[in-house]
């Protein structure tokens, strides 16, 4: 949920006597390639007849018709929410909570077509807890508890399910980290699901600090094949891996796990593309996103899910200005926060929404096509292994602010930094009028959908995989090779 959906919720539960109350929400599903969300969209609070507050909360069935029937009318599940006052973090189900729940839970269901969620809210640290009942709830069949609950403003805060994902216990690896910001936010940090999209010399080096840091689950999304032109900026590939035609999610399989202080450590690899309908399911499944990819296509599809799914995304990017004789003007990298309450990225001008379907169309690979349009070609866009650390650093730099909060003070809005004058500027970007992303706020599955077939994805696939037997046998000794010295790390 968003932070004004928290707050919302918050007013109604939080109650001043110190006593329970309840509430209702709509949600929508957000359906991915191994977990379903649900996304709160719009609070429906009680009038002073749809419950009796006495200590604890007691709903009538007048409010849960009433509010089953307005999430049948505009498409969206039910939520009912009732409050702990005094608690603090995940909450278990007492008896009388579950008997609530449970029997309203198939009414509801077949009024609106989806399960009911319930959620409890912690008053004395707002941690919340959630459980969504399916079919046969009421008759013997239990509920299915929550992960996790995110609330998104300007910081991520995240309550965990103990039972489901436990606090990891912080190796001596991670001594100096833990110093930084606490065990409490350590605990945090290294359990959230992280998606980084790009595996090129920004997102490689998001990759191998992640790792270091003790993430357990990250996602590393690319289909590009290492190719020379890469070497000077792919910081960890080597000549071997151009000889081999490695795909780049080789190489950050290769330094996420030569990196990673994690003791246990779900990590995985994939070729698809954000634009395929399979890397768009799968980047559901997380709640973090980093985008270090520049094209228009990837970077819409990433702008729309930060909105739509409320799955936040940080952004960044680095532009070089040169003149006629190669020299140097200037440079610019900036970084930012993609996520309700802050302008998209079509607003702070980083996405240029006409050029999407040229991108998709595959026109903007066509020379005489961006001649014809008076598009800078893309290999134009010159980029050095010694800046794009700089933007790195201006990613996690957002990340950390956001997820810990440094004084207090979350995301900082959008920033740029330029070379020639080294000044760095808090930009003042502003949502536009009729922004076509902003309003698809919280829809999840039924999002605008932008994927589709991606040609220079599969070409990209069938050229790591088209190698002769010579290659082939010398990828796998080198897998080999590399598997016997992470075994050595371990021991």
């Amino acid at each position: 949920m968003t932070a004004g959906t928290h707050h919302a919720l918050r007013a109604v539960l939080a109650r001043d006597d110190r006593q329970e109350d309840v509430c209702l929400a709509l949600y929508h599903p957000s359906t991915g390639e191994q977990r379903t969300t649900a996304l709160l969209a719009s609070v429906v609070p009680p009038a002073d007849t749809d419950r009796a507050v006495h200590g604890n909360a007691t709903v009538f069935g007048e409010y849960m018709l009433r509010g089953a029937e307005r999430a049948r009318d505009d498409g969206c599940g039910l939520m009912f929410a009732h409050s702990h006052p005094g608690a603090s973090d995940w909450q278990p189900m007492s008896g009388p909570d579950r008997e609530a729940e449970a029997s309203y839970a198939n009414l509801v269901r077949e009024i609106t077509g989806l399960p009911l969620v319930g959620m409890t809210l912690a008053t004395s640290d707002e941690a919340w807890s959630a459980r969504r009942w399916d079919i046969g709830a009421g008759t013997g069949v239990d509920c299915t508890h929550a992960e996790n609950v995110r609330v998104i403003g300007e910081q991520l805060r995240v309550s965990w399910n103990e039972q489901m994902r436990p606090s990891p216990f912080a190796s001596t690896k991670q001594e100096r980290t833990v110093s930084a910001w606490g065990d409490k936010c350590q605990s945090d940090l290294v359990r959230r699901r992280i998606l980084v999209v790009g595996a090129g010399s920004v997102g490689m080096d998001v990759i191998v600090r992640l790792a270091a840091s003790g993430v357990q689950r990250l996602t590393v999304m690319d289909f590009d094949v290492v190719e020379e032109k890469n070497l000077d900026r792919l910081i960890g590939a080597a000549q071997r891996d151009v000889r081999l035609r490695r795909p780049k999610i080789h190489v950050a399989n290769r330094l996420a796990l030569a990196s990673s202080t994690a003791e246990r450590r779900q990590f995985e690899f994939s070729s698809r593309s954000i634009c395929e309908p399979e890397g768009l399911s799968l980047a559901l499944d997380h709640d973090l996103i980093f985008s270090c990819v520049d094209r228009p296509w990837p970077r819409a599809v990433l702008n729309g899910l930060a909105y739509s799914d409320l799955i936040p995304v940080i952004d960044g990017g680095i532009a070089i200005d040169t003149n006629s004789r190669g020299q140097m003007l200037n440079a610019t990298w900036r970084s930012h926060v993609v996520r309700p309450g802050r302008p998209c990225l079509a607003c702070n001008r980083q996405l240029d929404l006409g050029l999407v379907t040229p991108d998709r169309q595959g026109n903007l690979d066509d020379p005489s096509y961006i001649e014809g349009a008076g598009i800078a070609p893309e290999d134009d866009g010159q980029n050095v292994s010694a800046l794009s650390a700089s933007v790195s650093a201006g990613l996690l730099a957002q990340y950390v602010s956001f997820s810990v909060a440094p004084g207090g003070i979350g995301d900082p809005g959008p920033i740029q930094y330029s070379l020639s004058s080294h000044f760095l500027d808090h930009r003042d970007d502003a949502i536009r009028p009729h922004c076509p992303v902003e309003p698809s706020e919280a829809v999840g599955d039924l999002r605008p959908d932008l994927s589709g077939e991606h040609p220079m994805a599969e070409e990209q696939r069938q050229m790591a995989a088209a190698v002769d037997r010579r290659t082939r046998v010398l990828r796998w000794a080198d897998n080999r090779l590399q598997a016997l010295t992470n075994w050595i790390d371990r021991r």
